[in-house]
């Protein structure tokens, strides 16, 4: 059964590292006959989170940028796949603002119950990651029934295509490819 997919890239880097893991992911989901949409944070117009919360009752942010065009998108998915580089041992700081205004979500009914990490870093320890786990798996916390499906990360690259012969595109598109 085909399922709808949201894929997130952060990466401002074109064809960088975690843009070519993602690629090969959704490559998988294709093959799959899923449908996918695919968000780029670096064609978005996206302002900074105020902190104002008037999005937790009208569920839509008085900020008038993009993201309120992406509620329903996200709401809507039956999974969301977030593909980052990492910037001191965190997500980007463009995923990190797009969580953020990810709130209108908070407290409705999403379809989503299931969340991909995709990651890249210069670090050859996988221990780098830890971070950007720690982000997700808080904003994941928000919602219930959610849960951090698989971490994939891309260790040891720092120049766009370092992570071409790495086995981790092989495994990304085999996971993808198991997704139902």
């Amino acid at each position: 059964m085909s399922k709808n997919i949201v894929v997130i890239s952060s990466s401002f880097r074109r064809n960088g590292n975690s843009q070519t893991l993602l690629n090969h992911f959704a490559k998988g989901l294709e093959e799959n006959h899923h449908q996918i949409t695919k968000i780029e944070l670096s064609k978005l117009d996206l302002k900074f989170c105020l902190g104002c919360l008037t999005c937790q009752t009208k569920h839509q942010c008085v900020l008038s940028d993009d993201m309120n065009s992406l509620y329903q998108v996200i709401k809507n998915a039956d999974i969301l796949v977030f593909a980052t580089p990492i910037y001191y041992y965190a997500v980007s700081g463009q995923l990190k603002t797009f969580l953020d205004r990810l709130n209108p979500l908070y407290g409705t009914k999403c379809k989503f119950k299931e969340v991909y990490l995709l990651a890249t870093c210069a670090d050859d320890n996988p221990k780098a990651l830890d971070g950007a786990i720690k982000d997700i798996s808080g904003w994941i916390e928000c919602f219930e029934g959610v849960t951090l499906k698989k971490v994939l990360y891309g260790t040891g690259v720092t120049d766009i295509g370092d992570i071409e012969n790495k086995s981790i595109l092989h495994e990304a598109y085999t996971v993808a490819k198991e997704i139902l």
